[in-house]
């Protein structure tokens, strides 16, 4: 009889499998772009829906046909500028230099300390003075139905040269909108805090078989704590209990099929289950996005994509059924 064979039970590309710092991603890396523009959006996630298109891709087998997709509805309200913050390069390492703020709004206060006078600054840079320009945005809660006024604050790197950022601060809009960064038919990568699942055991957290019944002390641990043991400690590759979900984790070159202004085509009757109705900005990815609803996920150009676009489909249909 053959031996039985699996690989190795869970992944060792994320390690170690603990909690995010915070509830929205921290992003390392992003996609350079000539174009002087924010290269960074954010939005809340309200949940899943499904939709009819017709197939326009030139090598697929069903083109030309109509077919169904899953997709994940996310509203983005504006983001706010609050300050524009230079960097420069020092023995290899972005250092902050000078931050100029500009007026916030009294929610900002929930979240970080504000200056008591509030002045609207002229920038006032050399190119030499910088290497990168970056802005301080935090988001409008306030404008969305999810009952929450306190702002996410994060840094939004900027395209461009130096000469395209400068002259880009120094004419900024009042806000941010999801249209000023990405188009319809956008292809993108997705940086969000997965559900968290709590302290789970070995069987859970990374699919180790059960044992046989008549196996000693337990059913549902791992059938052996590894062959090489002399190290005085069990080896951190050994599949144990811990923390599950929670985690920092990127899709990569997720479709925005659809982005508009009218959210009365996917609002339901008596709302989103567990969020409310969509007021402001919203787009639809294709698939599923990690996270809880209500929490902040982040879009970025795609990093290892070639192509930014894809051509937009005709929609047919988008299922407007209450769960």
């Amino acid at each position: 009889m053959a031996k039985a064979h699996a690989p190795r039970s869970g992944s060792m590309q994320f390690w170690p499998r603990k909690r995010a710092k915070r509830s929205h991603a921290r992003i390392r890396a992003v996609r350079k772009s000539k174009e002087a523009k924010p290269l960074l959006f954010a939005g809340y996630k309200v949940g899943m829906t499904h939709l009819m298109y017709v197939d326009n891709s030139k090598t697929s087998l069903t083109k030309g046909q109509e077919i169904s997709t899953p997709v994940t509805i996310i509203e983005c309200p504006p983001l706010k500028i609050y300050a524009v913050k230079s960097y420069k390069n020092v023995d290899g390492n972005l250092t902050a230099k000078k931050q100029f703020n500009f007026t916030a709004d009294k929610e900002f206060a929930r979240a970080a300390s504000m200056p008591k006078k509030h002045e609207t600054p002229q920038i006032k840079l050399n190119e030499e003075e910088f290497d990168e320009l970056r802005l301080l945005v935090y988001t409008q809660p306030k404008l969305t139905g999810i009952g929450k006024k306190k702002p996410e604050i994060f840094e939004i790197p900027l395209g461009g040269s130096k000469a395209d950022q400068l002259k880009y601060v120094q004419s900024l809009p009042k806000e941010i909108r999801l249209s000023d960064v990405f188009k319809e038919g956008a292809i993108i990568d997705i940086h969000s805090i997965t559900k968290g699942k709590g302290f789970q055991g070995p069987v859970k957290r990374f699919g180790v078989r059960l044992r046989q019944k008549k196996s000693e002390k337990t059913k549902r641990g791992p059938a052996s704590l590894g062959a090489w043991k002399s190290q005085g400690h069990i080896m951190y590759r050994v599949a144990h209990a811990g923390q599950m979900g929670y985690h920092t984790r990127t899709e990569y070159n997720k479709w925005m099929i659809k982005l508009s202004n009218d959210a009365s085509n996917i609002n339901r009757k008596g709302g989103h289950l567990k969020y409310g109705n969509v007021k402001n900005t919203y787009c639809l990815i294709t698939g599923s996005v990690g996270g809880s609803k209500k929490r902040l996920v982040k879009m970025t150009p795609p990093i290892r994509n070639k192509s930014e676009m894809l051509e937009i489909p005709k929609i047919t249909y988008i299922s407007g059924v209450s769960q």
